[in-house]
């Protein structure tokens, strides 16, 4: 079965290439948002499995929508950046996030290795 994916990021450049990656690699990606509104309409919507967030979402907080998305949806949120986990690290350890990926790394693999050994989304 195929793990569903909503992406958030500002960019749509980003969007485009990780939903390629993903598909390509097995996770459907149910639906994009760029925006914290955006985000919490679409993942009401859609109930995807898991949410990757950025933490920069163009002068909004990826670590404020993972909050209010942990609040309202049952998905498992993955947070995303172009920084360095070193960079945040305390801040995604105190987040509802299960885990965090640099953006350079994101792959299907990469998010079973957050998920666990099966690669199944079990709840937080």
């Amino acid at each position: 079965m195929s793990m569903r994916c909503l992406l958030v990021d500002d960019s749509i450049r980003f969007l485009e290439a990780a939903r390629t990656l993903l598909e390509r690699d097995g996770i459907s990606v149910v639906g994009v948002a760029m925006s914290g509104p955006e985000a919490l309409a679409r993942a009401a919507e859609l109930a995807p499995d898991i949410v990757l967030v950025d933490l920069d979402l163009g002068g909004e907080s990826g670590f404020d929508l993972a909050v209010r998305l942990a609040g309202s949806v049952s998905s498992v949120i993955i947070l995303i950046s172009t920084h360095s986990l070193d960079d945040f690290e305390e801040l995604v350890a105190a987040s509802p996030a299960r885990g965090f990926l640099p953006k350079s790394a994101l792959s299907a693999r990469a998010i079973r290795n957050i998920l666990g050994n099966d690669g199944t989304v079990a709840p937080t």
